[in-house]
């Protein structure tokens, strides 16, 4: 990961009961269109995950996606069991059953995230999936 900038709103609400709540945002890794992981308080956005390997189908892929989704978490002092919110993008709907196999037996028991599957056409063609999250973060 290459960038960290880290930003803080200070928010102060004046009505009678009066709160002053302080916002960190800190976002790393990535370029200037975009960050691999912004947090916010303790909350983790993860970028869209692609896999490096092409060659692998859809198996491959997603196995592959998921590790890195691991990692990036572990990074960041987190895990799957604290993922919120996963967005799933499909380049063809027909690898759905074949994607969720492989997601049945890494998603966490117990701990499956609201989860959206969408098709869509990927910015390489060779590309057959990508998945964002939205995870919890430690303390």
């Amino acid at each position: 990961m290459s960038n960290t900038n880290t930003h803080t709103n200070s928010n102060t609400n004046t009505n009678s009961n009066t709160n002053t709540s302080t916002n960190t945002i800190t976002r790393m890794g990535g370029n200037h269109r975009m960050s691999q992981v912004v947090r916010h308080d303790h909350t983790l956005y993860l970028a869209g995950q692609v896999a490096d390997k092409v060659d692998v189908g859809i198996s491959g892929q997603t196995e592959e996606v998921l590790a890195k989704i691991d990692r990036l978490l572990a990074e960041h002092g987190s895990h799957k069991e604290r993922i919120l919110s996963c967005q799933i993008y499909l380049a063809d709907m027909r690898h759905f059953a074949e994607m969720n196999a492989v997601w049945d037996q890494w998603v966490a028991a117990g701990h499956a995230p609201a989860r959206a599957t969408v098709e869509a056409r990927l910015a390489s063609p060779a590309k057959l999936i990508e998945i964002c999250v939205v995870a919890g973060a430690g303390g």
